[in-house]
């Protein structure tokens, strides 16, 4: 599929599988300081050899490659979606809105890591203009396909740039991280905190662990045995919060195998026994929270395991911020700070994107003042 130039060839492929892991990751993570796991292709992969995302599960892979003269210069990891699930990005009031109105929501394509509402870059270009290509290359693969919609999530500044030029819409949501600013130890942040929140983390610590031998493995460290008791943990929380758990017990296995370096499991155990634990990603200059889950309710182990023990642990490693998921504003009595996260949108028919781009436009004016209004209400000492 041409781009409008003789010089550039945007096509799709079929798996990740069919591009070498050198050039993706080239693209995805130019800079290894600044190195984000979830658009790698070992994540990526694991995502498609574990059959978590496939067409039977509403995810069917179509990842979006620029070539120029032979050279693979740009991609964006994508797929065909028939559902809205596991996005972290809601549209399925306008899936609603469309179809009561006679219209086809499904299939929609969507750019982004799968299960994962992490910012990073969804545009693998080395440049401007090569981002700019992609963003025109999605909107004609949405033409083509006849999908109603095109959707890329948790995008960088960059991208969303390109993408609104392309005449995408950008919508802004909101999630909650932790930022290092030069702390040397956990007891630096806690100085930064006004009296009344510090005891209050101290005390939720104190009793979080109480009776409890808390761990942090990294890599080879996880051992088969902490996999299988994660695996329980996750299925615990799948099945709670989504009816099922997206990923496979093969996806831990590969990227136990292929991206063991970048993984920190934390972990609970009463009596030598794992009872809860929480699964990151290290990132070159930040700490990723991804997956947590227990089988025994612990007063506060969610927060020692999810978000203090994170900290710690990014404080110890000289990363900038830990990035603990999506929604959650019982986050920012732990230090966490409200962020604005973007997204950006295409929808083919005209007169439905003209409703969502009035509705958007009254969602971003909220969204950002609800964002202003919290930043008033962070833990730290006013000064």
């Amino acid at each position: 599929m041409p781009d409008g130039s003789d010089a550039a060839l945007a096509r799709t492929i079929g798996s990740i599988k069919e591009i070498d892991p050198a050039q993706w990751n080239r693209l995805a993570n130019p800079d290894p300081s600044r190195y984000n796991p979830f658009v790698s292709h070992e994540f990526l992969s694991a995502l498609e050899q574990s059959k978590s995302v496939a067409p039977e599960t509403g995810w069917a892979p179509l990842h979006l490659i620029v070539e120029e003269a032979g050279a693979v210069t740009g991609a964006a990891p994508l797929y065909v979606k028939g559902h809205s699930q596991g996005e972290y990005v809601f549209d399925h009031h306008w899936a609603d809105a469309l179809e009561r109105a006679g219209g086809r929501y499904y299939p929609k394509l969507l750019s982004a890591a799968p299960f994962t509402p992490v910012p990073g870059p969804r545009l693998l270009a080395p440049n401007d203009n090569a981002k700019q290509t992609l963003a025109v290359a999605l909107r004609q693969v949405t033409e083509q396909l006849g999908a109603s919609s095109a959707h890329v999530n948790f995008i960088t500044e960059d991208d969303k740039a390109a993408l609104v030029k392309a005449g995408f819409m950008a919508r802004m949501g909101e999630q909650y991280h932790w930022f290092n600013r030069g702390y040397e130890t956990f007891d630096d942040f806690l100085a930064a905190l006004a009296s009344r929140k510090r005891k209050a983390v101290k005390k939720e610590r104190r009793e979080a662990g109480d009776g409890l031998v808390i761990r942090r493995l990294v890599g080879a460290d996880i051992t088969e045995r902490y996999w299988d008791a994660f695996w329980l943990f996750y299925q615990d929380t799948g099945a709670r919060k989504w009816g099922y758990p997206y990923l496979t017990r093969t996806f831990f296995r590969i990227i136990a195998e292929t991206m063991a370096d970048s993984l920190l499991l934390i972990v609970a155990e009463r009596d030598g026994e794992p009872i809860a634990g929480a699964l990151n990603f290290i990132g070159g200059d930040a700490l990723y929270g991804r997956y947590w889950g227990c089988l025994e309710d612990v007063p506060f182990l969610h927060f020692e395991l999810c978000y203090h023990q994170a900290v710690e642990f990014a404080i110890e490693r000289g990363l900038s911020r830990v990035e603990a998921g999506a929604q959650g504003q019982h986050k920012i009595a732990r230090g966490y700070e409200p962020v604005a996260t973007w997204s950006a949108h295409w929808i083919s028919n005209e007169s439905f994107r003209e409703a969502i781009a009035r509705y958007l436009e009254a969602e971003r004016e909220q969204t950002g003042m609800e964002i202003e209004a919290l930043k008033d209400v962070t833990p730290f000492r006013k000064t």
